[in-house]
């Protein structure tokens, strides 16, 4: 099969493929399911599980974003385990598989990030990603000696010097600084210098106490859609995580992230953007979408109307759940958060669902794509992202692990792998060899 390229992609890449890990599942209900792990999200050992079976399907990395607040604990299982001590066990279960996980740029000294980060790209021997996040929610803040979050802007400004420190720290060793010479010196003192960094939010005097990464920097991820988040992006990102409902909205995310990276003097071909995409496969459509139903009816009826109130401003209390969604005003009248009202829209523009459909697909993924079909259907539609300008590759979410996971790497990946979309073996060990990234000189 022919496969024509985007133009912002290299003519010879294929697709990438990052597993989003996020507690029993992207789907809120996902834990209620009598065969979910919901015992096992404190065991080690079930995301070691993940990660072999990411690891069998030859994809990129998983991923695990993070949060600084317990969040709502009856609803069902947000935070655990802290993401970088996990990442470290499962470095040891796996060979090949990036390991990328969210530090927060507000809640973090450069210094610590750079030295968690480094530490485990050499536990790893290169496959680390730093997804770069500036946090968002008051209830985090407060854990860390802020009343609230600070502003946005602040926030970015903050992010942007904390980057350039944490780089900065990273290349305070050189590449050849070790000598190992057991009559005179261990490291040669010259190839190891301060960044006696003064800024506008912290000063750091280095070098790091941990010597320069295997990947030179473990590589940098960002995941912001605002205009300072895609500014941000732009100027440093190696890899994004995007959010896009459908094809066209991918694909003006695609093209204006990929414009501002070429007018930041950066090759866009390098950047790939993957958008978040959640999966239902089965043998045939029908069985896909009784998966879908499974979950769907497994939440919680009154708390979900409720939600969906505040969404759209109305009083949802009464509707039933197998009818038609009542028409809903035009997103011009609409006072709150455009943004996910908007989502809604078209969801149901495009989709025409029940009640109890529409509360699962924000209950799955929220305003991320969502896929359902055969292993075939799904892969066209990916295929169709990927030539037309919506996506370099996506970020698996499956709405219920292990079984989404599973479903993904036993019955599309080969679909992809036979088209020629996607790796069949590993040909690079580090997470920037998976990218195609270069690595980056030693400084000094």
């Amino acid at each position: 099969m022919a496969i024509a390229s985007a133009p912002d992609q290299a003519p010879d890449r294929r697709m990438h493929l990052n597993l989003f890990i996020f507690g029993c599942g992207h789907h809120k209900a996902a834990w209620r399911h009598p065969d979910s792990p919901a015992e096992r999200i404190g065991d080690v050992t079930y995301f070691e599980e993940l990660a072999r079976t990411a690891e069998r399907g030859r994809l990129d990395a998983v991923f695990f974003a993070d949060g600084h607040a317990a969040g709502d604990v009856a609803g069902g299982p947000w935070w655990f385990l802290e993401p970088l001590t996990t990442l470290a066990a499962m470095s040891r279960a796996t060979r090949h598989i990036g390991l990328v996980s969210t530090v927060s740029s507000t809640f973090y000294t450069p210094f610590h990030a750079a030295r968690l980060l480094a530490s485990l790209d050499h536990i790893s021997g290169g496959r680390v990603g730093w997804n770069v996040v500036t946090s968002m929610f008051d209830a985090e803040a407060r854990n860390h000696g802020y009343e609230q979050m600070p502003a946005h802007q602040e926030r970015y400004a903050r992010a942007e010097e904390f980057v350039e420190v944490v780089l900065g720290l990273w290349d305070s060793w050189n590449d050849k600084a070790f000598h190992y010479d057991r009559n005179g010196v261990f490291a040669d003192p010259d190839l190891v210098r301060p960044i006696s960094h003064r800024g506008e939010h912290f000063q750091v005097e280095g070098p790091l106490n941990v010597p320069r990464p295997v990947q030179g920097n473990p590589v940098l991820f960002q995941a912001g859609s605002s205009e300072q988040g895609r500014t941000l992006a732009a100027r440093r990102a190696e890899a994004i995580y995007s959010v896009a409902y459908d094809l066209p909205s991918a694909q003006d995310y695609y093209g204006d992230v990929k414009a501002r990276i070429r007018r930041a003097g950066r090759d866009s071909r390098s950047v790939a953007i993957m958008p978040g995409l959640v999966t239902y496969v089965g043998s045939t459509e029908r069985e896909a979408r009784d998966k879908q139903r499974e979950l769907d009816e497994l939440l919680p009826t009154e708390e979900s109307l409720q939600q969906l109130g505040l969404f759209t401003e109305q009083d949802c209390s009464d509707w039933e759940l197998d009818a038609p969604v009542p028409e809903l005003p035009p997103l011009e009248e609409f006072t709150g958060p455009k943004g996910r009202y908007e989502t809604i829209l078209r969801i149901i523009d495009s989709e025409r669902p029940t009640v109890r459909q529409l509360l699962g697909r924000l209950a799955a993924g929220g305003g991320h794509c969502t896929m359902v079909g055969t292993p075939e259907q799904i892969a066209d539609r990916m295929t169709r992202w990927y030539e037309n300008g919506g996506a370099d590759g996506f970020n698996l979410m499956p709405p219920s692990l292990p079984g989404g996971i599973d479903d993904f790497v036993d019955h599309v990946v080969p679909v992809l792998q036979q088209r020629g979309l996607f790796r069949r073996e590993y040909e690079a060990d580090t997470l920037r060899g998976h990218l195609g990234l270069e690595r980056p000189p030693s400084p000094h």
